[in-house]
This record gives C-alpha cells, sequence and structure tokens, in this order.
C-alpha cells in the first residue's frame, strides 16, 4: 500500500514537517508556495514541488487557485494520485505527531464504529469531547445551541474519509476563540466515532482513501471554508461520511491574526447552512472562481484515470 502526506508551508521546515519526513512508511510531498525557503527543503527527505515546477505541470489550475495560501495543497493531492496513492494524509506544518500517528488507520476498511445523530441534522464533532462547549471550524453558528446529539449504536461501514483530531490549539472558528480562548487543549476521546448527519471535518489531520481523492478539494476564494465547504461537497458527491479518531497531533498553532480569522469566516456564517440545506445543488452556491477551479482539478483525475 502506497501511503503519502501532503503538505504546505511558507515557512522553514517544522517540527511537525521533520518527523513526517523521518517516517519510514509515509513519503511526504511539500507543495511550495512563492514565499517558501526553497532550498531548505531539499534534503530533508521529501518531495518537494517547486513554484516552476506546479507553474510547468498544472499551469491552469495553478491560476485559478492562485498563489500564497494553503489550497496550494491540491496539487500533492494529484501527485500523490498520480504517484499511486492508495491513502493520502493532509497534515499542517503546525501538527506535530504523537508515536500513535498513523498506526490506526481505518481508511480503505469496513469499520464498525460509534454513531451519532443530532435532531437538526448536522453534526459537530466537538460534542463528543470533553470540551463540548466548542464548536468545529464551519459548524453552522446558528445551530451551536444544539446539544441533542444523541448515540445510535455501532453502525459499519467502508471509510473513505478519516479525520483524527488534535490537541493543542483547536480548530474552532475566531467566534468560539473570542468566546473561550481555548488553548493547551486534551481531547479526550477514546473510540473512533462517525454519524449520519453531515459533518465539519478539515485538512489538518486528515485521511483521504484515493476513491476520493477526486471529490475534495481544498476550495480557494471562499475564504476560512476553503477545506470545510470541501469536505461537505465531498461527503455528497462520495455519499459518505468521516470518521472520527483520537487525537493523534498536537497543534501548535502558526501565528495567525483573529481579526483576519473571523473576516475569512464571514461568509461561511451566512452561507454554510445554507449550502448543506441545498447541497444536492452546491455548485450553485460556489464563487464562479471556486467553481472553475474545483473543475479544472477534477479534470486534472480524468486524465490520469483509475
Amino acid at each position: 500500500m502506497k501511503k503519502y502526506i501532503v503538505t504546505t508551508s511558507i515557512y522553514p521546515p517544522s517540527e511537525a514537517t521533520l518527523k513526517f519526513c523521518s517516517m519510514n512508511d509515509w513519503i511526504v510531498i511539500v507543495v511550495g508556495d512563492l514565499k517558501t525557503p526553497h532550498d531548505l527543503y531539499k534534503n530533508i527527505g521529501c518531495i518537494y514541488l517547486s513554484p516552476e515546477f506546479q507553474e510547468s505541470n498544472y499551469k491552469e489550475l495553478s491560476d485559478a487557485i492562485g498563489w500564497n495560501c494553503i489550497m496550494r495543497r491540491n496539487i500533492g493531492f494529484i501527485e500523490a494520485y498520480k504517484r499511486g496513492a492508495n491513502i493520502v494524509a493532509s497534515i499542517d506544518d503546525d501538527n506535530i505527531p504523537y508515536d500513535n500517528w498513523g498506526k490506526e488507520i481505518l481508511v480503505g476498511y469496513e469499520a464498525i464504529v460509534d454513531t451519532y445523530l443530532n435532531d437538526s441534522g448536522i453534526f459537530d464533532p466537538m460534542k463528543i469531547t470533553n470540551h463540548s462547549n466548542l464548536w468545529h471550524r464551519g459548524y453552522p453558528m446558528s445551530l451551536t445551541n444544539f446539544s441533542n446529539t444523541r448515540y445510535v449504536g455501532k453502525l459499519q461501514s467502508k471509510v473513505l474519509l478519516q479525520a483524527d483530531l488534535w490537541d493543542g490549539d483547536p480548530d474552532v472558528d475566531a467566534v468560539c476563540r473570542i468566546l473561550y480562548n481555548p488553548k493547551d487543549l486534551k481531547l479526550e476521546v477514546k473510540d473512533f466515532f462517525t454519524t449520519l448527519d453531515y459533518t465539519s471535518f478539515n485538512s489538518q489531520n486528515t485521511f483521504i482513501a484515493r476513491d476520493a481523492l477526486p471529490s475534495y478539494m481544498v476550495l480557494p476564494g471562499v475564504g476560512r471554508m476553503d477545506d470545510i465547504w470541501g469536505g461537505y461537497i465531498c461527503q455528497y458527491l462520495m455519499n459518505t461520511r468521516p470518521v472520527f479518531g483520537p487525537p493523534t497531533v498536537y497543534q501548535k498553532r502558526n501565528e495567525q491574526s483573529l481579526k483576519q480569522n473571523f473576516l475569512d469566516e464571514i461568509q461561511g456564517h451566512f452561507e454554510t447552512l445554507s449550502l448543506i440545506r441545498d447541497i444536492e445543488n452546491w455548485e450553485k452556491h460556489l464563487p464562479d472562481r471556486t467553481l472553475k477551479a474545483f473543475n479544472l482539478y477534477r479534470r486534472q483525475y480524468e486524465k490520469l484515470g483509475n
């Protein structure tokens, strides 16, 4: 089985990146950006995709994505697929792996896991943790008072998406961060769990099956809903839901502007619920630039075939 890790960075190789590169059973692809110190990635045991390589091999898609953004990692997904990846782990460079990272992967298998529902029809994975007052980035804020998440038993399904959770600085939106200032958290989750509802998941510590890659894109042009909306759309296109796993990384969050995060999340606060409620017509909810990029992205896989 071929297993790839895909990440992006504008910084020198981080502690997390170096640890991932030291894993013998994984191949790391680092997708460079204009601000990346390119030479520092030459001898750390990764495949480095320089801006010149990306422009030469994916010019039209590269232009549609734009530079200086995390969405460059989409090109890494395609490269991993082209190189025969069975599983791709999408990783942020500030997520330091624990020793258990990648040791229990359900992707590609039939799994029987704890399953939950919410009366709203949309599930927030934070509700199953010991910090249920918080909510996952991209969970509709108008639903945050819905506490009626209920257990429906252990159900079996084919796993195409696995979103392992994270300790440290959690992936919550700016409003949640302002209200609760969560830092250095330890999420207490012992078992894998899933839902029959649509649910938020991110691209920071997530395992994606080969078959799901063409339907999953970190979307440009939608602010900090990039991986969130991409995840909702993938759930619809693949008729699947992610399985969530216990924390396998500690996030030492790169410096970010809380104000800018809030501004980049406003679109999600206004439009995410509408997207989910009308997911059959997802294309009409995307800006023209975003839909163009997604179509170009999917076309790359069509060219490659199976």
